[in-house]
């Protein structure tokens, strides 16, 4: 009787609750996540999650960070070199085009090479030629001008709105000779001399290596091309063009600009009668080439000179005609001669000055810009999904050959 009562309890009828299979299957799958989350995770778990991810970005960046510091403290350790190389490279990609023109003509690679590399030094000894004499001829007369000048700004100082004493003057003068015979002008003195040594090699390197590019730069670039083949080959074929016509741009048309300043200027300084306007306004000429402050730093240069030459009212007309000129220069040459040269924002262009002159002061700050420029086509120039197979000039072998 007992046992057929437990029967019934447990029968169908009983109000007892049993487990359904679902019910065991989520009780069980719960007690295995819990033991899993129990379990130590291993050390490669650790760097799948959101802070993992940026903790192996961030070192990726500070390694590429590394690499990038670590080479450019290379390369400052032999800049002997390096800065020869880079203007090399630049003077090359300016007169390249004219180089296979005279190829294109008929003449030897030799031959034409050797027209344009003496056309160049006729030009840079030209131009050091006409510096040296035009202040060699009026040294005398800047210096008698400048004393007059000097005691003008003098009187101007001791009688205008701003009373300054003569005791204060005194002792400017003092402390200006002062410096100039202590010991850190003398030891600046014996810099200077190292400094001409290493231009003067400087300058050696540059026109043996700009010969050599010149004459086999395409030979050249085919070697380093060697090991490549295929889509890699053609984006990089397709650099080597891009980087000769930023620079080559880049430097024609700063040229023209530096022209247009240099007439105008000049044609200012020769009207005044201001000492040395050829001079000057052939350093605005070179000024040019630093972008944003180069000519304006020529610019105020002559106005400092008419200043103490022909006195204030002269010196204003100059900074006068150096600002027009300048915003004549930044409003309608640049955009216009330049073109696509140089597609680059201010603040990038400022950020490249600042660097550069840092790194290997005024060569820096002349090197930097137009390195910049060729960066960021070479940028543009290797993400782009189709890059187009081009010669960088017309004696460039053709793909996958080998270099002669």
């Amino acid at each position: 009787m007992a046992r057929a009562i437990r029967v019934a309890d447990h029968g169908p009828g009983s109000d007892t609750p049993q487990p359904s299979p679902a019910a065991g299957s989520a009780l069980q799958q719960a007690q295995a996540t819990a033991a899993r989350k129990q379990e130590p995770k291993p050390p490669s778990a650790l760097w799948a999650d959101g802070l993992g991810r940026v903790g192996i970005r961030s070192a990726q960046v500070l390694l590429i960070l590394t690499v990038a510091v670590v080479s450019v403290y290379a390369l400052m350790q032999i800049k002997l070199l390096v800065i020869p190389i880079l203007i090399a490279l630049i003077l090359a990609a300016a007169i390249g085009p004219f180089v296979n023109m005279l190829r294109r003509r008929g003449l030897r690679g030799g031959l034409a090479t050797g027209i344009a590399f003496i056309g160049l030094l006729l030009v840079l000894g030209g131009v050091g030629t006409v510096i040296y004499y035009s202040v060699r001829n009026q040294w005398g007369e800047l210096a008698q001008q400048a004393a007059s000048g000097l005691d003008e700004l003098e009187r101007f100082l001791l009688t205008g709105p701003i009373p300054i004493e003569q005791a204060q003057l005194d002792q400017a003068r003092e402390g200006i000779v002062q410096f100039a015979t202590s010991s850190q002008v003398r030891s600046g003195a014996i810099t200077g001399l190292s400094v001409v040594t290493e231009f003067i090699a400087g300058a050696s390197l540059v026109i043996i290596i700009l010969f050599f590019f010149l004459k086999d730069g395409a030979k050249i670039w085919n070697f380093f091309l060697r090991p490549f083949s295929g889509e890699r080959e053609a984006k990089l074929r397709r650099v080597g063009k891009r980087t000769l016509e930023v620079l080559g741009g880049y430097v024609r048309g700063t040229a023209i600009v530096a022209l247009v300043d240099t007439v105008a200027i000049g044609a200012a300084l020769l009207i005044l009668q201001v000492p040395l306007a050829i001079p000057l306004a052939l350093i605005v000429f070179i000024g040019a080439f630093v972008p944003l402050v180069g000519a304006t730093v020529a610019g105020i240069l002559a106005a400092l000179v008419a200043l103490v030459a022909n006195g204030p009212v002269v010196a204003l007309i100059v900074v006068a005609v150096v600002i027009a000129v300048n915003q004549l220069e930044g409003d309608l040459l640049q955009p216009i001669v330049m073109g696509k040269s140089l597609q680059l924002h201010a603040l990038v262009i400022l950020m490249a000055l600042t660097a550069g002159t840092i790194l290997a002061g005024i060569v820096g700050a002349v090197l930097s810009v137009p390195l910049a420029a060729v960066a960021w086509a070479i940028i543009q120039v290797w993400t782009a999904e189709d890059p187009k197979l081009e010669d960088m000039n017309p004696d460039l072998p053709p793909p996958n050959s080998q270099p002669v």
